[in-house]
Order: C-alpha cells, then sequence, then structure tokens
C-alpha cells in the first residue's frame, strides 16, 4: 500500500501486544483488510490503515491508520461509536495490552 504524502494527513498510531496464541486472529482483525479497516471505511476521510511487526518482538505491533483530517475521524467516532465499541470490546481478547501512541498531522510539502 503506498500512500500519497502530498497533502495533509491525520495519523493515528497505537501499539499492541498480541496474546500469543492468537497472532493470527489478531493480524486478521488488524491488517488492511481486517474488520478495522472494514469499519473505518464506513467514515469518509478515510484513507487507510497499515499494520507493522516487531522483528525483535514477534508480538508486539503498531497499527498507522490514516485521515484526512482530525475533523474526519471524530466524525466517523461519532457517527459510529457503537459499532467501533462493539468491535473494540470484541478485540480485547486479542492483546495484552494496546497503547495510543499518538496523534499526528502530517507537515504540509511547503513547508519541508
Amino acid at each position: 500500500m503506498r500512500i500519497k504524502h502530498d497533502k495533509p494527513m491525520y495519523v493515528i498510531i497505537w501499539e499492541y501486544q498480541a496474546k500469543a496464541d492468537l497472532v493470527i486472529d489478531f493480524e486478521k482483525t488488524y491488517s488492511t483488510s481486517g474488520e478495522w479497516a472494514k469499519l473505518f471505511k464506513q467514515g469518509e476521510g478515510f484513507l487507510g490503515t497499515e499494520l507493522l511487526r516487531d522483528e525483535k518482538y514477534p508480538h508486539r505491533y503498531i497499527t498507522i491508520d490514516r485521515w484526512v483530517s482530525s475533523k474526519d475521524y471524530e466524525t466517523f467516532l461519532s457517527q459510529w461509536k457503537a459499532e467501533y465499541a462493539v468491535l473494540d470490546a470484541q478485540c480485547e481478547t486479542l492483546t495484552e495490552q494496546e497503547t495510543l501512541l499518538g496523534e499526528w498531522e502530517s507537515i504540509p510539502p511547503e513547508i519541508r
């Protein structure tokens, strides 16, 4: 998946420690075509999600969710709040730990 970086973008990064016996289920759920991506695609301004696995610690992952703007993401959360909560609760069984690393906005190309 290639993401164009020539326009402003809002990025949310999460870190997860997947349960060893549920790694396959975790990867299916959090992949670019997983349940989270399917839900996010319901929102306007969703650009894509990416799942990365740590080479040294194979149960450690990060997800990178990309949106056009923070407003698009907030609108999605408000419109799909119930569905988000249900999926989030279902996914709790897949992880030992979940940490929001942060939310960022890209720097416009003219500033770079």
